[in-house]
């Protein structure tokens, strides 16, 4: 009788055990399964994978292994699958193979991705993790276990790179001060500091169209630094960009008006592009009765060079502005659409501009000035504008409307517009100096 009360008494212990007893979690970040890949199974199909998931995400990995091995070699999940079950048994070589035999397969699949970086930063791999976290944030740019780990990883990597790359040109070792700078570009591409010291380090070795490349670069991530800009404007003057050098130039003697090495530097390539100046062409504007499209572009160009600044995009096929003393101005105001070229690549310097074409002209300014973070508030609803000369099927009548409802240009007393009346150089002038003033 005593044996049979111990003998129940050490079943009932273990039977106690097995019941409480929960196995540990598994050691690594885990996500659910993708819904994109999932749609297309079967409900036995999706019953099985779910099971071997929650096996996973309750490390139990000998019964996950066993429901994905039911599941079969060509299932979308058995390599993944197989793949997190080796993580947890800390297999990591062979956790490793059937990831990677997984990405052959489903290179879009997250789920792998996330693993492989796991491990890669578990074996001190980082360059790896980094790559892996980033084609996951290409498709989940905010993905709340990556992004973090992304971020600090970058800046880390980042930060390490940049001071080996400046400590090993301080000593003079220019080849391996050049790959920690490459380093840095490879976890921060918009690097201003890493595209500047390559820059210099290309320049050095007078290798110009690298020096140029990486000064593009740095410029692009921080248009606002004299020094990038001051740097950039002189590479690209010894390379000959003429006109490019001059627009940074001019744009740097804004800032610094008194510096004698701009006004220099802007004097030379003027005389080299041929550029002269002519003041009164540029003068008589206020005093003509009907302004020409080239007197607008420079109007417009003076008034808001500041906030146009330098003009990147690649400017059109225009043959009939060589001649004009605006020709640089109308290059920047089609390059930008704010003024027109025709199809037959005609700019028309001379055409004068009717109220019609101003409005559409202004418009089309203020929707420039928009995008570049300028706000501008319509003052009259343009539902209550009643236009007695322009019928709303005019190819006119939107901008009208709108330069109307920005109290910009004006209807004459008995409601009408005048569309055809020409545009006088001081009525021209006027209309962009309500616009800069409302900047």
């Amino acid at each position: 009788m005593k044996n049979k009360i111990i003998i129940f008494s050490v079943i009932s212990i273990l039977l106690v055990s097995c019941a409480t007893y929960q196995p540990p979690p598994p050691h690594f970040y885990f996500e659910g399964l993708p819904p994109v890949f999932v749609t297309d199974l079967s409900l036995d199909e999706r019953i099985q994978i779910e099971e071997a998931w929650s096996y996973i995400r309750e490390g139990r990995a000998k019964k996950a292994k066993d429901s994905l091995i039911k599941l079969g070699e060509e299932h979308p999940f058995y390599y993944v699958g197989m793949g997190y079950v080796f993580y947890l048994l800390h297999d990591i070589a062979m956790a490793e193979d059937y990831f990677n035999a997984a990405l052959q397969e489903h290179p879009d699949m997250s789920l792998i991705h996330l693993g492989l970086g796991q491990i890669y930063m578990e074996t001190e791999r980082e360059d790896l993790a980094f790559s892996e976290f980033r084609e996951i944030l290409k498709s989940e740019p905010d993905h709340q276990w990556v992004k973090p780990k992304y971020e600090a990883l970058k800046k880390r990597k980042t930060d390490d790179a940049l001071i080996e790359g400046r400590t090993y040109f301080e000593v003079g070792n220019i080849e391996k001060s050049k790959e920690a700078f490459l380093e840095a570009l490879f976890f921060s591409p918009e690097s201003s500091e890493a595209h500047m010291a390559l820059a210099k380090i290309f320049h050095k070795e007078n290798r110009l169209k690298n020096t140029l490349i990486h000064l593009e670069a740095a410029y692009s991530a921080d248009p606002d630094n004299i020094e990038i800009k001051t740097y950039y404007a002189e590479i690209l003057f010894q390379v000959q960009k003429y006109a490019q050098s001059l627009d940074l130039y001019q744009e740097l003697l804004d800032i610094e008006p008194d510096n004698s090495k701009f006004k220099e530097r802007i004097a030379t390539l003027k005389n080299r592009l041929g550029i002269f100046e002519l003041p009164d062409e540029y003068n008589i504007i206020p005093t003509v009765e009907a302004v020409s499209k080239e007197q607008i572009a420079a109007l417009i160009f003076e008034k808001f060079k500041a906030q146009i600044g330098t003009v990147r995009q690649k400017p059109p096929i225009i043959i009939d502005i060589a001649t004009s003393w605006a020709s640089k101005y109308i290059l920047k105001m089609a390059t930008l659409g704010i003024l027109d070229v025709y199809p037959n690549h005609e700019f028309q310097p001379k055409k004068i501009i009717k109220r019609s074409e101003m409005a559409e002209i202004l418009i089309r300014l203020i929707h420039y000035l928009k995008d570049k973070g300028y706000p501008f508030i319509q003052h009259i609803p343009p539902e209550s504008i009643e236009i007695s000369d322009v019928s709303p099927d005019n190819y006119y009548y939107r901008p009208i409307l709108l330069i109307l409802s920005y109290d910009i240009m004006n209807l004459h007393p008995d409601r009408s517009f005048k569309p055809d009346y020409p545009v006088s150089g001081q009525e021209a002038m006027n209309y962009l100096e309500v616009i800069s003033a409302l900047l």
